[in-house]
């Protein structure tokens, strides 16, 4: 009897555990042996993905299918999209230590969406700047970063200087979030969020920013509600602060799928046409994905309606939209799934070059990630 229990066990061990476990690996496997095949078809189609003399002829005078992709090595990690005025103010930032360019550019910087974009932006280039000279052993204070300091110690009282250092805390915080420091620098990023509120009380930027906090804080419920409204009477359509806000809700950190499926559905049910938040839809299946990445989901019902409804979003949106192409980099990711790969070649074209966006950025290396997911695009048209 004994025996015979002890052989149930394993069985239901092995169906449970075991199984799923050598099905994600296989799955991982196919999924990485698909990407290099696909490197190789369009190497071969005159294209050599990450080399530094670009696109290439096969033959003498026969043209490659697709030309013009950047190098692997030169995709930018820190934008999701063309901003030419951000990375001049960058470069100079990096280069001479200076933030008044970025000051500049973001006090001229009105347009809701965009303020929010080039704010994430600027923090986001603060931390990694900080994040490889950690890494380096470099002695802080040179341009580590610095630049974002000096902003703020130069002009305490700039709305913008204070909104990027808030976001930058926040980004630095979330990259070691099992740091002893996490709480400490998400605390400091609340109150300089609140300095920056006070500093500029109609900007819904600085509530948008506390969405993060709210989550790696855990927030209750009511409290994340208030803060909410606080952004929505604002600006109740940003859809910046929607993708920031999405993630509080869903089963990884303080909500479930159902409350996430539940307020992306209801965002975009009220969107007016010419709204990206048609597409948020498809952030909150992302948020919920299983850890297999070739799988029938991709091809059914739930990620098919809401494929359409991002496809619809980025056909309907004014040009030049700043999180414009954060739809279309998640589109890529799951049209290339769903193996409907002239669809996903058309996201490549919209957005090559930049890689500053989920779901890349969720990678070690979002850079290559990107680059395996446009190699299958464009051999798969």
């Amino acid at each position: 009897m004994e025996a015979l229990i002890l052989l149930i066990t394993l069985v239901v061990l092995f169906g449970v555990i075991v199984m799923p476990m050598l099905r994600r690996r296989r799955e991982r496997e196919e999924f990485e042996r698909a990407a290099s095949a696909a490197d190789a078809a369009t190497a071969r189609d005159g294209l050599i993905p990450g080399s530094p003399e670009g696109p290439s002829l096969a033959k003498e005078g026969e043209r490659p299918a697709t030309t013009g992709l950047v190098p692997v090595d030169q995709l930018d990690t820190r934008l999701p999209g063309p901003d030419p005025e951000l990375v001049t103010a960058l470069e100079e930032a990096r280069r001479t230590g200076d933030w008044r360019p970025a000051g500049q550019l973001l006090a001229l910087t009105d347009e809701s969406e965009s303020r929010w974009q080039r704010v994430q932006s600027l923090a986001g280039a603060g931390a990694m700047e900080l994040s490889r000279w950690r890494a380096a052993g470099e002695p802080e204070g040179g341009h580590d970063a610095g630049w974002l300091r000096r902003w703020r110690g130069e002009e305490p009282n700039d709305a913008g200087g204070a909104q990027v250092y808030a976001q930058f805390l926040v980004w630095q915080a979330m990259a070691d979030p099992g740091s002893a420091a996490y709480r400490i620098i998400l605390e400091e990023a609340r109150t300089v969020c609140a300095e920056a509120a006070r500093l500029r009380p109609d900007d819904p930027i600085p509530y948008i920013t506390e969405l993060f906090i709210a989550r790696g804080l855990s927030y209750r419920t009511a409290d994340f509600e208030a803060l909410w409204q606080k952004v929505t009477e604002r600006d109740k359509e940003h859809m910046g602060a929607h993708l920031a806000a999405l993630p509080y809700l869903s089963e990884k950190w303080h909500g479930s799928r159902a409350d996430a499926d539940a307020f992306a559905t209801a965002a975009a049910a009220n969107a007016p046409r010419g709204s990206l938040l048609a597409a948020l839809p498809l952030f909150a299946v992302y948020d919920h994905l299983p850890e297999v990445e070739l799988s029938p989901i991709y091809r059914g019902a739930v990620v098919s309606d809401a494929i359409e409804a991002a496809q619809f979003a980025v056909s309907t949106v004014r040009s030049g939209h700043p999180v414009e192409p954060h739809v279309r980099h998640l589109l890529l990711c799951f049209l290339v799934r769903a193996e409907r790969y002239p669809e996903a070649a058309e996201q490549v074209r919209a957005i090559d070059g930049y890689v500053g966006a989920i779901p890349w950025v969720d990678g070690e290396d979002p850079a290559k990630e990107y680059a395996a997911y446009r190699a299958m695009a464009i051999a798969g048209q």
